[in-house]
């Protein structure tokens, strides 16, 4: 049976989080599986193996769309560490009695909220309702959120730009290949091995 209700002629597939989708984003692939299907490829062309099976080709496809992701999310982040963006501060005491970032907290991961530039907090101000208080915030470069900031927030922790855009907005969750090996979700830090 299906998620909607009907039958399923192929094989199910088992539904996954969307942490697990950025998780992949952020990994490269494995040597074996970049090599894989040139492998299966020169078999083929030899004579020495069968033709592959019809859904190989879109297990091809498939692949070859999550590497061309892969890159562009890979470039995203590589841009978003580069650039400085604007955190603001929230109501609440940080460490040393300081006011903390403002954060959101959802399904038990915080992310500390940042904006491109200021319409894009106005725009969240607005959002929110609360557009005529006036918004304190730090300039912070995006490598130092991630590599900093994250791993002290001591809880789960990612960052989220331009929250208020829709998909014009950025999630960056803890996982490997984004925030630091000891804050990311997929990293046992006792085995030194991903989850």
């Amino acid at each position: 049976m299906s998620e909607y209700g009907g039958t399923v002629d192929g094989p199910q597939q088992i539904p996954r989080s969307r942490i697990a989708d950025y998780a992949e984003m952020a990994t490269p692939p494995t040597a074996r599986e970049a090599q894989a299907p040139s492998r299966e490829h020169h078999d083929v062309e030899d004579g020495r193996g069968e033709q592959p099976p019809a859904h190989s080709q879109e297990s091809d496809r498939e692949t070859a769309g999550a590497e061309a992701r892969r890159r562009e999310f890979a470039a995203l982040l590589g841009e978003f560490r580069r650039t400085p963006v604007l955190v603001p501060l929230g109501d609440g005491p940080g460490p040393e009695g300081e006011r903390g970032l403002l954060t959101a907290d959802l399904g038990g991961i915080r992310f500390i909220l940042a904006f491109s530039d200021e319409q894009a907090l106005a725009r969240y101000a607005v959002a929110r309702g609360r557009a005529a208080r006036e918004w304190t915030y730090q300039t912070v470069l995006g490598a130092r959120l991630l590599d900093v900031a994250v791993p002290a927030a001591g809880v789960p922790c990612g960052v989220a730009l331009d929250c208020a855009d829709g998909e014009e907005g950025m999630v960056f969750p803890p996982v490997r290949g984004i925030v630091p090996d000891g804050a990311a979700l997929d990293f046992d830090a006792d085995t030194g091995d991903a989850k």
